[in-house]
């Protein structure tokens, strides 16, 4: 769970009261639990979707950390790390054929060609929240990632992003993006890919937005209210 937010933060979005997204929030009913590994450095960011995505799936929990005895300890009941499936960081063994848009693959990055009935049988996934060394230090300082399953997403579409976060690669797309993306494949549901990212739209939109600046009195009213206190202070 997060700590307390900062007063003039939303205590449910946990983002400064003028981007709150809370308005936009349609939470899903998730069958494939979602679970969000958060480096600490990535919960003061402004753009970060992890509680986003939190909000978003029904089915979901975000721990905020470095690294974690195991995933029995995480969800506090047994689990068969075989039926977990983690978003895989290193590189994809290219072998010409078409990539499919979610595929399992080995330690060496080879796709396996039982992909689809690994995907079909999962009971959750795991997604590494920060940037790309951040997301990388989650990954070497949890060894029991590694009996979970490998998988790598080849989304046909760029990250809401855009410009406002640099990403370290073309097909990179934030958290929300990517859970909610592999949840509407496992679950062959587009809409859960649609609905998911209707409060990262807003957020980004209210980005773009000037924040209001205080109104300030008209110069003369200024200048009366001093002189008044001037005189004020003769008597």
């Amino acid at each position: 769970m997060h700590s307390a937010t900062a007063p003039d933060s939303c205590p449910n979005c946990l983002k400064p009261n003028h981007l709150c997204i809370c308005e936009a929030v349609q939470p899903i009913d998730n069958g494939v639990f979602l679970l969000i590994l958060q480096h600490p450095q990535e919960k003061r960011e402004n753009l970060g979707t992890a509680q986003i995505a939190h909000l978003q799936f029904a089915n979901s929990l975000v721990k905020v950390g470095l690294s974690w005895p195991g995933l029995k300890r995480i969800l506090g009941r047994e689990v068969d790390p075989k039926r977990w499936g983690v978003l895989y960081l290193g590189p994809v063994k290219e072998d010409g054929a078409p990539r499919p848009e979610v595929a399992v693959v080995d330690k060496n990055g080879q796709p396996l060609r039982d992909s689809a009935e690994i995907l079909e049988d999962l009971e959750g996934v795991i997604v590494l929240d920060g940037t790309w060394s951040q997301a990388k230090t989650l990954w070497w300082r949890n060894a029991w990632l590694l009996k979970c399953r490998r998988i790598v997403l080849n989304p046909q579409f760029r990250s809401l992003y855009g410009q406002a976060r640099k990403e370290p690669r073309r097909d990179s797309v934030s958290t929300l993006e990517a859970g909610a993306f592999l949840l509407s494949r496992l679950e062959g549901d587009q809409t859960i890919l649609d609905t998911a990212l209707k409060p990262f739209s807003l957020l980004l939109k209210k980005l773009r937005t000037r924040r209001p600046r205080p109104t300030l009195p008209p110069a003369g009213d200024a200048a009366g209210a001093e002189e008044e206190a001037e005189a004020g202070g003769e008597e």
